[in-house]
This record gives C-alpha cells, sequence and structure tokens, in this order.
C-alpha cells in the first residue's frame, strides 16, 4: 500500500490593503518622506513662497474702506452708536451716576443687592437669593462698586438687544430653510473667530469705549440665541400646533400663543448663553477701552498686583456665578396659577416686595450714607495683604524650587523641542498629515475640508505663527486629555463624587476667561508654561465633564453582563465602558479643542509669538484686513478639527446604533 501523499491545500490569494489604508499611507507617507527630504527641497516646497501669497490684506482694507466712505457705512454705524450711546449712558447714569442723561442719582448699592435677593427667592428660593444679594453685597464692600457697575451698564443694553435679535433671525431661519442654510455656516464661523476679531470692526466702525464694547458683545453672543430658538421651535409637538390651528389662531397669534410659549426652554437657553457670554466679552474689551471689571484686572495684572487682582477675579466669578444661576432658575421656573379672586398683591407677591425692599433701602440710605456709597477708605478690600501673603509664599524655597523645576522641565524637553519640530516640518507635510488625521478620523470629506482649509491658511502668509497657535492648542489639549480623563474615570465610579465633579465643572464654565490666566501667572509668572498652564485649566472641564456624563451613560445591563462574565475593572473599562462613552467624549475633546483655540488667543495678553500676539497688535491701528487675515487663520484650523471629531463621532454612534 502505497502512502498517501498529503498535499498542502491551495494557498489563498492575498487580500490586498484596503482603500483607506492605502490612503493613509499615501498622506503619512508623503509628510513623513517631505520631512525627511526638506534638507534637500526648494524653498517653495518648505514655505508658501512670498510673491505666491495672495494679496489679501490690503484687498480687504480697501473693501473695508469702500465700505466705511464710499458707502457711507460709517454714517449709519455712528447712528447706531449715537442711540446706544444714550441707552449705555441712562443705565451708567442710574447704576453708578455718570453725569449724562438722565441726570438722576445713583442707585444705593443696598437697593441694588436687596432687589437681587428677592429676584434670587422669587427664583430658586433662599439659596440662591443669599447668592444674589450676597455678590452685590461682596462688591460693595470690596470697594469694587463703580467698577462692577460699569460692567453691567454695558451687559443691561447688550444682553437684551442680542436676545431680541437672535430671537428674530432664530425665528426666521425656523420659518426659511433657505435662511437657515445659509446663515448656519456663518453662525459656525462667528463661534470660532478669535475674540480680538470682533474687537477691531466695533473700534473702527463705533469709536472706542463702552459703545463699541456693547455692539462687539452683540454680536458675540447672538449665535447661541439663534440655534436655540430655530431648535426650541422646530421641536414644538405637532398636536399642540394642530390644537392652534383648530382654535382658529392667526399666524401671528400662532407664533406668539403656540410657538414661543411651547419653545419657552430652549429659548430661555439660549437667554443664559447670551448673558454669560455678554459678561465673557464685557471683560475682554477692556482692550478697547471698555472701563470695569475687566480694565481693572488687566492694569492689575499688567502691574503684577496679584492680591488685587485675585479679589477682582472673585467679584467677575460670582458676578459670573450669579447670572448663570438666576438664569438658569428662570428656565426651569414654571408659571404659577391662582384660583379666581385671589387678591392682586398675593399673585405678584414678590414684586411688591421687590418694590418695597428697593424704596426701603433708598430712604434709607440717604439717612445713612454707608448704605448709599462705600468708599475705597471705608471698603474692607484685603488686596495689599493678600499680594504680600502670596509673593512670601511664592518665594519660598520649596515653592520656588517645585515651579522653576516644573518651569525648566517642560521648557527644556517638551515644549521647546516639540515646537521646533513642529516648525521645522514642511508646510505641506502638515497639510497631508492633518489630512491623514481627518481622513481617519471621519473620511474623505473632513480630510479634503481639512486639506483645503489648511492649505488656506498657508497661501494667508501667517504659517509659523499659525503652527505656533497650533502647537499650544495641542500640547495643551493632550495634557488636558492626560490628566483630566484618570480624575473623571475615577469621579464616575461613585453618583456622589460624579455630581461633585460636574458641579465644579459646570461652575467653572461660568468663569471669564481671563480668571484662569490667574493661577498661572502667580505660579510661573510670563513665561510659555504659563500659556500651557492657563489653556490646561481652561480645556479640562469639558474633557472632566463629557467623560463622566459619557460613563456613567453607559447601559446598566452591558456593565452588569461584563461582571457577570468576570471580567476584571480594567477589562470592563476598556472593552464596555470607554467604547460605549467614545461618542459622548468625542464631544468633550471638541470642545476642549474650541476652547484652547479661544484660550490661545486670550494668552497673547501674557506674552506669546504665536497668531494671538499679532491679532493684539492690530487693535492698535485700523488694519482691518490683516485682523481678519488672521482671525480666519484660527478659524480654518478649529473648524477642520470640528468637523473631522464631530464625524468621528457620528460613524461611531451609527456603529453602535445610537444614531
Amino acid at each position: 500500500m502505497t502512502d498517501a501523499v498529503a498535499h498542502p491545500p491551495p494557498s489563498e490569494p492575498r487580500a490586498g490593503l484596503s482603500t483607506r489604508a492605502r490612503v493613509l499611507i499615501g498622506l503619512f507617507g508623503a509628510a513623513v518622506i517631505l520631512t525627511l527630504l526638506r534638507p534637500f527641497l526648494p524653498d517653495a516646497l518648505i514655505r508658501v513662497p512670498e510673491w505666491a501669497i495672495p494679496p489679501l490684506e490690503p484687498a480687504l482694507d480697501a473693501i473695508f474702506a469702500w465700505f466705511q466712505n464710499d458707502l457711507g457705512l460709517i454714517h449709519v454705524t455712528r447712528a447706531i452708536s449715537g442711540w446706544l450711546g444714550v441707552a449705555i449712558d441712562a443705565a451708567a447714569n442710574l447704576l453708578y451716576g455718570k453725569s449724562r442723561w438722565p441726570r438722576l442719582d445713583a442707585l444705593p448699592w443696598s437697593a441694588v443687592a436687596g432687589v437681587a435677593a428677592v429676584l434670587g427667592w422669587w427664583l430658586g428660593g433662599w439659596k440662591l437669593s443669599l447668592l444674589a444679594g450676597g455678590t452685590f453685597v461682596w462688591t460693595a464692600l470690596m470697594g469694587q462698586w463703580k467698577w462692577t457697575m460699569e460692567t453691567m451698564s454695558v451687559i443691561v443694553i447688550a444682553a437684551p438687544v442680542s436676545f431680541v435679535i437672535g430671537l428674530i433671525l432664530g425665528i426666521s431661519a425656523w420659518k426659511w430653510k433657505r435662511f437657515e442654510r445659509a446663515i448656519r455656516p456663518i453662525l459656525a464661523i462667528l463661534q470660532t473667530l478669535p475674540f480680538y476679531t470682533y474687537l477691531l470692526p466695533a473700534v473702527i466702525f463705533f469709536k472706542v469705549g463702552p459703545t463699541a464694547a456693547s455692539v462687539a458683545t452683540i454680536v458675540y453672543a447672538m449665535p447661541p440665541m439663534i440655534l436655540m430658538t430655530a431648535v426650541g421651535l422646530k421641536k414644538v409637538p405637532p398636536e399642540v400646533v394642530e390644537a392652534g390651528k383648530m382654535a382658529g389662531c392667526t399666524r401671528w397669534q400662532m407664533l406668539t400663543r403656540v410657538f414661543i410659549p411651547s419653545a419657552r426652554s430652549e429659548i430661555l437657553v439660549g437667554l443664559n448663553q447670551v448673558i454669560m457670554l455678554s459678561l465673557a466679552m464685557v471683560v475682554l474689551t477692556a482692550f478697547i477701552g471698555m472701563p470695569g471689571l475687566g480694565a481693572k484686572l488687566l492694569a492689575m495684572m499688567n502691574s503684577f498686583k496679584l492680591g488685587r487682582s485675585f479679589e477682582i477675579g472673585i467679584t467677575i466669578v460670582l458676578l459670573a456665578i450669579t447670572l448663570d444661576r438666576l438664569s438658569k432658575a428662570w428656565v426651569v421656573k414654571q408659571p404659577e396659577h391662582f384660583e379666581k379672586g385671589t387678591p392682586w398683591w398675593q399673585r405678584h407677591f414678590f414684586l411688591v416686595l421687590g418694590i418695597a425692599t428697593f424704596v426701603f433701602f433708598l430712604l434709607v440710605a440717604q439717612v445713612v450714607p454707608y448704605l448709599d456709597e462705600i468708599g475705597r477708605r471705608q471698603a474692607f478690600s484685603m488686596g495689599k495683604e493678600i499680594d504680600t501673603a502670596m509673593k512670601t509664599a511664592l518665594a519660598w524655597d520649596w515653592v520656588q524650587a517645585t515651579t522653576n523645576g516644573i518651569r525648566y522641565f517642560f521648557n527644556l524637553f517638551i515644549l521647546i523641542p516639540t515646537e521646533n519640530a513642529l516648525l521645522y516640518v514642511p508646510t505641506f507635510a502638515v497639510i497631508a498629515a492633518v489630512a491623514g488625521i481627518c481622513y481617519a478620523l471621519g473620511g474623505a470629506q473632513p480630510a479634503i475640508i481639512g486639506a483645503v482649509f489648511f492649505t488656506t491658511v498657508a497661501f494667508f502668509g501667517w504659517w509659523d505663527r499659525a503652527m505656533l497657535t497650533l502647537h499650544s492648542t495641542v500640547t495643551a489639549v493632550l495634557l488636558a486629555v492626560l490628566i483630566g480623563m484618570p480624575i473623571a474615570i475615577w469621579a464616575s465610579r461613585s453618583a456622589r463624587a460624579s455630581r461633585g465633579a460636574i458641579f465644579v465643572c459646570d461652575t467653572a464654565q461660568t468663569f471669564p476667561s481671563f480668571i484662569y490666566l490667574l493661577p498661572a501667572i502667580m505660579l510661573f509668572g510670563i513665561s510659555p508654561i504659563t500659556v500651557i498652564l492657563s489653556i490646561l485649566i481652561y480645556t479640562m472641564v469639558p474633557v472632566i465633564r463629557y467623560t463622566i456624563e459619557g460613563l456613567r451613560g453607559v447601559p446598566v445591563e452591558l456593565t452588569e453582563a461584563a461582571d457577570m462574565a468576570g471580567a476584571t475593572r480594567w477589562q470592563k473599562l476598556k472593552n464596555v465602558q470607554l467604547p460605549l462613552a467614545m461618542p459622548t467624549i468625542a464631544v468633550g475633546l471638541n470642545q476642549a479643542l474650541m476652547f484652547a483655540f479661544f484660550m490661545v488667543i486670550i494668552a497673547a495678553f501674557i506674552g506669546t509669538r504665536d497668531i494671538g500676539q499679532e491679532l493684539q497688535r492690530t487693535l492698535a491701528g485700523t488694519h482691518l484686513g490683516k485682523n481678519f487675515v488672521l482671525g480666519f487663520s484660527v478659524v480654518f484650523m478649529a473648524l477642520t478639527f470640528d468637523i473631522a471629531i464631530n464625524a468621528w463621532a457620528e460613524r461611531r454612534r451609527r456603529a453602535l446604533g445610537l444614531a
């Protein structure tokens, strides 16, 4: 019997690389090859040559000059400036006694604090009453009343105007689809523009000072109001609409008595965002001559008076938290209903109480001057003492050794090497790498958009400055992820820790961005690590918040199934919780990047070499063209990552069946 010869089975043809893999290899391979060949490349392949950069800046300057002078837009804006000036002067006269129309005495601080306390009680009970009243009491006792009222005089005008215009545009976007499609990209750009890009046009068209500040604030705060109004009106249930039609409502009645009341929560959320963004912008308009808390904080930080800066920072934070909590309480508060025949004063108890409180303190302040105005010598400010204590503490040997060690390590081993490496890479290698990252995250469309956007930035002529901005942003966000995600994972393990962490994050998100510069400057002075630390603190908030929400939102059945399968805590986190939470975590990462692009521009105040520094210089002149080119450089970089991360998150949601 012959031995059977065993023949191996025919080998199957080897599968080729997928299209996705070939594209990624091509893009990243091109980036690597261009970088390795940099010493041998012609200058035109390393950076876009000067002769190839289109003259956008002078062209934009000419266009703006034509609008301003030839078309006569300056006369329209100056007329608007006059109307706004009258309204702001009237508010200023009432709040801090500016000698303008209607030439009344300033309201006593005690009357304002008392009315704020009554408003807080009506909206949210005694705790909110204590917060609202206490904030204004603190402001007066610290000798910061006039500065705070200078800030509030613009907010009380700008926020209502922004709310009304945003409401009208939001209704228009809901009503007409073409208008919505046209306005959405504009809103996306407005929400990513650096704040300096809002300031210079406001100064040129509306003069330096509170009027320009109010215009910049109105435009800056408007986008979320438009979006939330459109979203709220779209969510009105069809049965509610049918009921209104069956009742014989006219179009105006349908809008005012059916749609808007039904969308009340979303519209008030938009109002909350308008108020918070108004406060943030008014503080930042100190750069264009707006007096108030922002201007004083800027002056104190320039003088390195940490104690006084700290006190002003607390006031801004308290004001932000108060406005945020009051507006959020208004969102959830439902209208009260009374039985027929209820006396008027019972139906309007808090209105009566507010008027009585105001009149009481108005009269008492005439007798007790301390309740009318607290002078600087009467104030309880401890700025000098805090300043001395901080400088003493920061001078301790172990503190100096720690901060110097951190500064030395980060500068020498992280910031300088990575910065030099990014600047070494040829322009088109960076574009290829960005396109590869976008393709890996979201596919062909985000990759094409990313390549077009970064190529546009290259031809704007500010590539190295843009790369320095990108370096600071990406470095800070990576550090925020490395530090914030472990904190969020730990907090997500218990309901109590999760509530506490989310409360801290929600509170921190109300802080105006200037506040995040304070701890960084106190610890590290003026240095590159200060910029990174301020961005890091600012961006850790969305990373922690959305990671907690994502992990806590994983269905209990799936985690229990993992436990029953004998998975360890690490296996459960790695294979179940994190994959399911990734779409939500991606939202936090996207927000962190947007926050970082915003914060890196503000950090120019403490000394940077990036686009923010150039934008700040444009405020000293009338270079609108340069201002817009620099601003859109940041916009295009931010939108590239925004589109790619959102596309990736959407793909993950579809893969998990959550879309």
